[in-house]
């Protein structure tokens, strides 16, 4: 029976979890703007301690890689490299936006997960809820909230909006949408690091070495940099 370690570290949440194919060991979830660098790996220890669990009976890692906040989003797949390459086990990288989505399975429509990027950007995707899982309709993408707003309009369809970042953007949603809009209950919004590991337990495993964040776009100290090298 595979055991996963799921480690999310991709917004203000902190996840960290130990699954087992059929059941949840373990989980430990906090939502605080606090630095994950000084709390991702003490989490993962005390998880492990309290579960009675050793590092040597871990099978997989699970990382959540992405968008979300560059730092965060940096620490959580470093740390989860390290531990990936320690233990010599598998590493299994899987969408932020697509854990988010898993929250809204009851919902019977199209599932938009939303993070604030800043200046009016937001990090979203579309999916929906099969019987096989999450189903990606729309990849990861950086836009425009209201581009995306207009996308969405044409689809002409029901679209649950999901997420802790949802309320700054609520208005404009609304004001786009109207009654195609549905948001998700305050519980829903919380990335759920045993969800990260049930969803990476049969994807397949990457390169360790070469495994890398996905950003989504560039950190805004390096495009700085490249737009002050194109004058």
């Amino acid at each position: 029976m595979t055991r996963v370690l799921a480690i999310d570290t991709s917004s203000y949440v902190l996840g960290v979890a130990v699954v087992e194919e059929d059941r949840v060991i373990g989980e430990l979830v906090t939502n605080l703007n606090k630095n994950h660098s000084v709390r991702a790996m003490p989490a993962v220890e005390r998880l492990l301690k309290d579960c009675e669990i050793t590092p040597d009976t871990i099978d997989r890692i699970v990382v959540g890689r992405g968008p979300g906040s560059f730092t965060g989003v940096r620490i959580g797949v470093t740390l989860a490299k390290t531990l990936a390459w320690s233990l010599n086990v598998p590493l299994v990288g899987v969408s932020s936006l697509e854990l988010l989505a898993a929250n809204g399975r009851y919902f019977k429509g199209m599932i938009s997960p939303i993070m604030d990027a800043r200046r009016g950007q937001v990090y979203t995707g579309l999916f929906s809820w099969e019987k096989a899982g999450v189903q990606t309709l729309v990849e990861d993408v950086n836009i425009a909230l209201t581009d995306w707003l207009g996308m969405l309009k044409e689809k002409n369809e029901d679209v649950l909006f999901i997420g802790n970042d949802v309320h700054l953007h609520k208005e404009t949603i609304i004001e786009y949408l109207g009654e195609m809009a549905h948001f998700a209950q305050t519980s829903e919004n919380c990335p759920r690091p045993s969800e990260l590991a049930l969803i990476g337990l049969d994807r397949e495993a990457e390169d360790v070495h070469s495994f890398v964040p996905n950003y989504t776009r560039l950190a805004e100290a390096e495009a700085k940099w490249l737009e002050s090298k194109e004058k």
